[in-house]
Order: structure tokens, then C-alpha cells, then sequence
């Protein structure tokens, strides 16, 4: 499209933003913010700053942020990007709920909990509406959801929205889906708050397997599972399995994301957390999820 339209055509910034999808999947966050910011540039110069258009690609710009840890950026950009679409669709259409969900996800990594859970809910209750109570997109929300009734200690909830997000993803998309591993991890993450080791492990060793077969070895989703199953090996006695596991998630972290990004210290605090000679008082708050 750059040898027929020329480098600043909106149909190059189709293009340049499905790139920045595919390097996003793939975890070359940088190529992929790259990607997203080229793609914003491009279509504000050819729309304007509130097109749909480019609530579009300031929503991937905030992706790309996201999962490189600049949680305020992200913010921002979600931010942006729903005030965009509630203008544009009206406060109910399913753009907006995807916009929320986003917010929500931010909100959640931030520590505010109770906002994150008002975005959650209303993005579940857009796609209800919209979708139906079995849509792959009720999915993602109710597992969103989940994850905040977690954070609150709400721990019987959480699992109830897991299961839920798990059955409809399982029929919707498939056992061995990747949207399907993540609703088996954060079960897993549940089980292992509710005391269920064994259920935990079960469930963290599955979705590694269906993210390795997915994506590859060397994901970040990949290292996610493996340091979750790490914590669950440690609960369970098994030093040894545990440090092979933290070691693995480091490695491919410090692959894939730049240097002080908040998984690699996540996974570095778990390591240490196994040292014998580690000061007394500084194993339990270190060692965490992902």
C-alpha cells in the first residue's frame, strides 16, 4: 500500500496498525508501540483527534503500553479512546464496553480496585445486553471481573466468574484456545487463594501447555503460567521445581521486555524469596502472581 498511496495514506495506517496487533501478540512491544503511534499519526492527520477511527489505534497504542508496564500512559490512552466512542456510539454500544473493559484493566494494575470493578460491571452489562449471556466477549468480561473480586478477597465470586468465563470460552472457541488458558490460569490462581494446591497445579500446568502450543515456549504469557506454577510448586514443598520454574519465567521476561519492566522484579522477588539465607520476615510479601 506505501508503493501505490505513498507512506501517509490511511489505508497505510490499516496496515501499520494490524502490524502492531500481530507484534503485540507475538511480544515485540516496542516494534508494536512503534507500530501504534504511526498508525494514531497518520489517521489524526487524515480525521482529526476524535475520529472513531482514531480511537482505534490510541486504543492499540494503550495495549502496547500496558504490557510495557507504563500503566499512567495506558490509562491515558484508554481514557481517551472511551471518550472517543461514548461521543461517537452513544454510552452503550459494544465499542464502549470494550473501551471500559481496557480502562478497567488499568485501573485494576493501579490498586483501584473499586473503579476497576464499576468498569468491569458496566462493560458486562453492555455486552449482556448486546451479545447475550454466552459470548466470548461476556467471557472476557466476567473474567475480568473475576480477577478484581479477587483482589477484594471475594474469593467464592471470583471462582464462580472464572468457571463461568472458562464454559463459555470452551464451547465458544475451543479447549485449547489461548483465551481458554487464561481462563484456566486465573482458576488456578483462585484455587491456589481457596487452598486447592493440587487443583491449582492441575490448572496452571494446563494453561502453559495450551499457550506453549499456541505461542511458543518463549511468551510472556508462557512465563506468566511458569512463574504462577512456581508459587503453587513452592506451597507444595518442591524447592527444586519451583526455582527451575522462576528461572524459566525470568529468562524469557528479560527476553522479551525492557529492563526494570514490574514482571521481571514480580519474578526476581519469587527467586529470592526461595534463598534459605534470605533475611528473616521478607519470604511472603515477595513472593507473587503475575
Amino acid at each position: 500500500d506505501e508503493s501505490v498511496y505513498g507512506t501517509n495514506h490511511t489505508e497505510v495506517a490499516v496496515d501499520v496498525h494490524n502490524l502492531g496487533v500481530v507484534l503485540l501478540a507475538l511480544g515485540e512491544l516496542d516494534g508494536a508501540k512503534a507500530a501504534f503511534e504511526r498508525a494514531l499519526k497518520i489517521d489524526e492527520a487524515a480525521f482529526g483527534p476524535n475520529h472513531p477511527k482514531v480511537a482505534i489505534r490510541v486504543n492499540g497504542l494503550g495495549g502496547a503500553l500496558l504490557a510495557l508496564g507504563d500503566q499512567d500512559g495506558a490509562k491515558a490512552a484508554f481514557e481517551r479512546a472511551l471518550k472517543i466512542d461514548e461521543a461517537a456510539f452513544g454510552p452503550n454500544h459494544h465499542k464502549v464496553a470494550i473501551r471500559v473493559n481496557n480502562l478497567g484493566e488499568v485501573l485494576r494494575n493501579l490498586g483501584d480496585m473499586e473503579n476497576a470493578k464499576a468498569a468491569f460491571e458496566r462493560a458486562l452489562k453492555i455486552d449482556e445486553v448486546n451479545f447475550g449471556f454466552d459470548h466470548p466477549d461476556v467471557a472476557i468480561d466476567v473474567n475480568n471481573l473475576g480477577m478484581v473480586l479477587r483482589a477484594l478477597g471475594e474469593l467464592d465470586r471470583a471462582r464462580a466468574a472464572f468457571e463461568r468465563a472458562l464454559k463459555i470460552d470452551e464451547a465458544t472457541r475451543g479447549p485449547e484456545h489461548p483465551s481458554v488458558a487464561i481462563d484456566i490460569n486465573n482458576l488456578g490462581s483462585v484455587l491456589k487463594d481457596l487452598g486447592d494446591l493440587a487443583g491449582a497445579k492441575a490448572a496452571f500446568e494446563r494453561a502453559i501447555k495450551i499457550w506453549e502450543a499456541n505461542l511458543g515456549p518463549d511468551h510472556s504469557q508462557v512465563a506468566t503460567g511458569v512463574n504462577n506454577l512456581g508459587l503453587v510448586l513452592q506451597d507444595l514443598g518442591d524447592l527444586a521445581g519451583a526455582k527451575a520454574a522462576f528461572e524459566r519465567a525470568l529468562r524469557i521476561f528479560k527476553h522479551i521486555l525492557p529492563e526494570g519492566h514490574p514482571n521481571i522484579k514480580i519474578v526476581e522477588d519469587n527467586l529470592r524469596a526461595l534463598d534459605p539465607h534470605r533475611p528473616a520476615g521478607t519470604s511472603p510479601k515477595s513472593e507473587r502472581e503475575i
